[in-house]
């Protein structure tokens, strides 16, 4: 995972910090919430904002590192086609991000790539990083790139799908059995927790190198994304689980409880807690007990990833990241830039393709645009066409630029 790396080795300071009258930023139900500045208005279809539907939508793209320029070219294409097929029209310009940012302006998110993205209808995000920029200083290293871009834009929730389609049940590690009919939805807090909390470095103590983090939520930024949580699970099966460390930290203990006071406000959905490590475990043991679950920045960072190889292959998970309603989201694969495969046409593009649907249906109010994209990829592999990493040994796998155009030919 890359925010991973944002963590130094030493002591992890915790502390809980409650704000008792500061107001939620929060989703609200549709007919109550209006558009701020009449830019932005609610969809139907989920709770998250999007902009009205129209005929014309203006995408920023950042094809950013490693395998990222290969697999948003595909993504393009198939937006492109969908667009034309439903009488619309899409289009895209480039940007910097990451470790191409650093190597054109040594600026892992430049002024002018968030100019360019607020500016914009949405974002389409491939994949950044590399050991290229390991050596650098934490400011000038592709991940910080990509903390400063949610934090900037107030995208605070995360939004992984992870559903085991019955063309992979048999690409997934764990047995059919266990993975057959999972569908699950990991809602991650985006702009708290360890990796931003303050203070934080490396420094002497007592002759030795300490290192230290703080873990730190606010009351209203678990208010909110716990609100996004339970908005989802309305739509779903009105289950969430939420995971913390509430026995041994304090402010996981701020966080069940705000959780807790929350879930009050639903009194249709069942509201369960789980420890991080036991929900890690009951993943791998019984999967398809959890409908949604949500937890914070660093436990989420971990979870989700482990929840994408119960699809068998990150090559096929989308992500949205979204929160401040007046402007964009950004939705990306959940993979990352993967470099020993750029330049090589061996990348899976589906998992970008699966994050433009969920552009489609969440940021654009185009619905039917991302019904079409993910029937498009449902169809494919119905047909038994498959990239590398969804091949079974000794069976026939496609490049990167082929998927894309089978995706493309199942739009027409």
């Amino acid at each position: 995972v890359p925010e991973a790396s944002m963590v130094s080795r030493g002591v992890l300071v915790v502390c809980a910090v409650a704000l008792v009258a500061v107001p939620a930023l929060a989703f609200t139900p549709a007919p109550i919430l209006s558009a701020p500045r009449g830019i932005r208005t609610r969809s139907s279809v989920g709770p998250v904002m999007a902009v009205k539907k129209k005929d014309s939508y203006k995408i920023t793209s950042l094809p950013g590192d490693g395998i990222g320029p290969e697999i948003i070219e595909q993504a393009k294409l198939a937006c492109q086609a969908v667009a034309k097929k439903q009488g619309f029209e899409i289009s895209f310009e480039d940007a910097l991000i990451g470790g191409a940012a650093l190597d054109a302006c040594n600026d892992p998110f430049p002024a002018e790539t968030q100019k360019q993205m607020q500016a914009s209808d949405s974002v389409l995000l491939a994949a950044i990083g590399g050991p290229k920029w390991d050596a650098n200083p934490r400011n000038l290293r592709p991940e910080t790139g990509l903390l400063k871009m949610r934090k900037e834009l107030g995208l605070f929730a995360n939004l992984r799908p992870a559903v085991v389609l019955p063309q992979l049940v048999d690409a997934s590690t764990l047995k059919p059995e266990v993975v057959s009919g999972v569908d699950i939805m990991v809602v991650r807090e985006l702009t708290g927790d360890v990796y931003f909390g303050e203070p934080k470095g490396i420094t002497e103590k007592d002759g030795e190198r300490f290192g230290f983090n703080n873990m730190c939520y606010k009351e209203s930024e678990v208010r909110r994304i716990a609100k996004v949580a339970m908005d989802i699970a309305m739509k779903r099966g009105k289950k969430v689980c939420s995971v913390d460390k509430a026995n041994v930290l304090d402010v996981s203990q701020l966080w069940r409880d705000v959780v807790i006071e929350t879930a009050k406000d639903y009194p249709e959905v069942e509201l369960t807690h789980q420890y991080v490590d036991n929900a890690a475990m009951q993943l791998i043991r019984y999967p398809k007990q959890f409908d949604v679950m949500v937890t914070g920045n660093i436990f989420g960072d971990i979870l989700s990833d482990e929840a994408s190889m119960l699809v068998g292959s990150l090559g096929m998970l989308p992500s949205a990241s979204v929160g401040d309603p007046s402007g964009p989201g950004v939705f990306e694969p959940c993979h990352g830039s993967a470099p020993p495969l750029a330049g090589t046409d061996q990348a899976n593009p589906l998992a970008t393709i699966l994050s433009a649907a969920m552009m489609f249906r969440y940021d654009l109010d185009r619905p039917e645009a991302a019904d079409a994209l993910e029937a498009a990829v449902s169809k494919v592999l119905d047909d038994g066409i498959f990239t590398k990493d969804l091949a079974k040994e000794g069976e026939k796998s496609i490049g990167c630029k082929q998927m894309g155009e089978e995706i493309v030919k199942r739009l027409a």
